[in-house]
């Protein structure tokens, strides 16, 4: 990924979309690079119906007016800051295939969870969906306004929640959750799971354990497969600490389910970071992992998935 890479806003119109727009436009900011502002246009055969309409209600012929792009062009006109490169395009050919494509060179795409004419029941659109799992750059997914309004008090707080499997997740994807961390000016809290022993003694809701690195001393209260996360943790995260000496971070292990405890995470959190898959898998396999996959339908804010770059390159 180009240092002068932009983010990319994918539009369509609707208020998940614009939400995502600006989602984007502050992300651009941050890390001072361009936005580009994406609208995958509709099929032909609806451009040719909206063609015929345009014609047969003026007196000559007139191009096809897109209306998305009036409408974005006044929303980022009335923003309190642009980014010093603005862009807008207008793209053809199926959503998840336009924007894999236009993708290929950004920083991150920003999507809303659902599109235009999505089902209110519906947790995450298909093409929301489809593009998380197929993109080469990270794709960041903005929920509706309902998903975010239940995360209750603390959904203002900047944290970034990085999930970590300390012996599969990629670098890339340290790489981007400490570099959106630096950029907020904020802590990486780093969330791994471990197995739970096969007996009806132990509790599945376990709280969280969270420490420094500081806090792993021989005296600390962790049962045996926490403690060894926790170490696990350490290790791996070493070369990023080193990397972003001024960014805070805190470790949590949890037994089980690491899905489930990222989702209660993203209810006080400004970003949840999450793999897209399993770093052996060929890259033709585009199915999304099962944690990316289940952090992407539940969580309270904003998720990035960010494939493994150097394979996709």
């Amino acid at each position: 990924m180009s240092s002068s890479a932009p983010v990319i806003a994918a539009v369509d119109g609707s208020d998940h979309s614009l939400r995502a727009l600006e989602w984007a436009r502050q992300a651009a900011l941050r890390h001072g690079a361009g936005l580009l502002v994406a609208h995958v246009l509709p099929d032909a055969s609806q451009l040719y119906t909206a063609r015929r309409e345009a014609l047969s209600h003026a007196a000559a012929p007139k191009a096809y007016d897109d209306p998305v792009a009036e409408r974005i062009r006044n929303l980022l006109a009335e923003a309190p800051e642009l980014p010093a490169e603005v862009r807008y395009e207008a793209l053809t050919g199926s959503v998840p295939e336009a924007l894999r494509v236009i993708g290929s060179e950004a920083r991150t795409l920003v999507m809303g969870s659902r599109g235009r004419g999505g089902f209110a029941a519906l947790l995450l659109g298909s093409n929301s969906r489809a593009v998380a799992a197929t993109a080469r750059c990270p794709v960041v997914v903005v929920p509706h306004e309902a998903r975010t309004a239940e995360a209750g008090p603390d959904a203002s707080a900047d944290r970034v929640v990085l999930g970590l499997h300390t012996a599969e997740t990629p670098d890339d994807v340290l790489v981007f959750a400490f570099t959106e961390a630096a950029a907020r000016g904020t802590t990486v809290q780093v969330v791994s799971a471990y197995a739970i022993p096969p007996t009806p003694l132990v509790m599945v809701d376990t709280p969280f354990a969270v420490l420094t690195p500081e806090g792993l001393a021989d005296g600390a209260d962790a049962v045996p497969a926490e403690r060894e996360m926790l170490r696990a943790q350490t290790e791996r995260l070493g070369p990023f600490r080193e990397r972003w000496p001024a960014v805070p971070v805190v470790q949590a292990a949890v037994p089980g389910d690491a899905a489930g405890r990222l989702v209660e995470a993203s209810r006080g959190a400004a970003l949840v970071v999450v793999g897209r898959h399993h770093p052996r898998r060929t890259i033709r396999n585009v199915t999304i992992g099962s944690v990316a996959h289940a952090v992407l339908h539940h969580a309270h804010g904003p998720v990035a998935v960010v494939p493994t770059l150097t394979d996709d390159a």
